[in-house]
C-alpha cells in the first residue's frame, strides 16, 4: 500500500477548545512522536468504533511527524505536518474527495514528558470541529458533545483543516535513461547559446550506465564461471572415483584366475616302487 506525502495538519496560534496551540507542543509533537512509543491513529469524525467493519473503524496508521515553517496570511508560522499509511478504504474516500478536512488530538503533557500526537480524525464537516464548536465545548465542560470522543479529559483537538493528501508509491522508480537523455538534449536546443555542456553531461550519464551494465554482465559471466569450475571438478572427481574402482576391480579378477594346468610327463601312469 502507497504511503502518503507529508501534509499539513495543525498550525501554531491556532484556537481549540479555549487554549491555543504553541510552537512548543508542535516541536514536542514532532520529536517525540514514535508509534513504538504510541501509535496514533486515523479515524473518521474522533469516534474510535468498536466494529472492524463498521463506518467508524480505523483508517490508518500515522507513521511520521515534522514540522516546517509556512507562511498564512503575510505572518509565519510553525506548521506539524504528518505522513500516514492508509487503508484501501481511506485510498478510495480520497479518490472520491470524501472527509477531505483533518484534525488532530493533542495530549499537552503525555508522561509528563511534553505534548504528543495522540490521533487524527478526517471529516467533510469542518464546522463541527471547527473555531465557534470547541471554544462552546470549552465552556460546555463535561458535557461538551466531544468529550466522550476524547482518549484522556486532557486531550483537546485542533480545529479541521483542508488537506490534500496525496500518496507516493513506495516503489517509484526515477526517469529512465532515454529519459534523462532526452531531458538533456531539450535543455541544450532551448539555449541561445550552445557551450556543448549539456552535451558532456549527456554522454557522461551514457558512459556511467554502460559501465554499470558491463559490471552486471561480468558479475554474471564471473558467476556462471565458478559454476562451470565446480560442474568440472565434480566430473574430475567422478572420473577419478570410476579409475580407481576399475582398477579395484581388475586386481580382484587376476587373484581370483585358477591356476593353469601342469605341463610336461605323458599320458602314461608313472609307477613306484613298492
Amino acid at each position: 500500500m502507497a504511503k502518503s506525502k507529508f501534509f499539513r495538519v495543525a498550525v501554531e496560534g491556532g484556537t481549540t477548545d479555549g487554549r491555543a496551540i504553541t510552537r512548543e507542543w508542535l516541536e514536542q509533537m514532532a520529536q517525540r512522536y514514535n508509534q513504538s512509543t504510541y501509535g496514533a491513529r486515523v479515524n473518521m469524525e474522533h469516534i474510535r468504533g468498536i466494529d472492524p467493519n463498521g463506518l467508524f473503524k480505523m483508517y490508518g496508521d500515522i507513521t511520521a511527524a515534522k514540522t516546517e515553517e509556512v507562511t498564512i496570511e503575510g505572518e509565519q508560522r510553525l506548521a506539524l505536518f504528518v505522513q500516514i499509511d492508509p487503508t484501501p478504504e481511506l485510498v478510495e474516500l480520497n479518490k472520491k474527495r470524501q472527509k477531505v478536512f483533518t484534525s488532530v488530538e493533542i495530549h499537552p503533557n503525555l508522561n509528563e514528558k511534553g505534548a504528543y500526537l495522540m490521533g487524527l480524525a478526517i471529516t467533510d464537516s469542518p464546522a463541527s470541529l471547527g473555531t465557534d464548536m470547541l471554544q462552546f465545548c470549552a465552556g460546555a465542560g463535561d458535557k461538551s458533545p466531544l468529550a466522550s470522543r476524547k482518549q484522556h479529559k486532557e486531550c483537546l483537538f485542533t480545529e479541521a483543516l483542508e488537506t490534500v493528501i496525496e500518496f507516493e508509491s513506495e516503489q517509484e522508480k526515477g526517469p529512465s535513461l532515454a529519459e534523462r537523455i532526452t531531458a538533456l538534449f531539450s535543455s541544450h536546443k532551448k539555449q541561445s547559446t550552445a557551450d556543448f555542456s549539456d552535451v558532456h553531461q549527456a554522454v557522461e550519464t551514457v558512459a556511467k550506465e554502460v559501465t554499470t551494465l558491463d559490471a552486471d554482465l561480468q558479475k554474471k559471466f564471473t558467476e556462471q564461471a565458478q559454476t562451470l569450475t565446480e560442474l568440472t571438478n565434480k566430473q574430475d572427481a567422478t572420473a577419478k572415483a570410476l579409475a580407481d574402482l576399475t582398477a579395484k576391480l581388475e586386481g580382484q579378477e587376476a587373484f581370483n584366475q585358477q591356476r593353469p594346468p601342469a605341463t610336461g610327463g605323458d599320458s602314461a601312469s608313472i609307477q613306484t616302487d613298492c
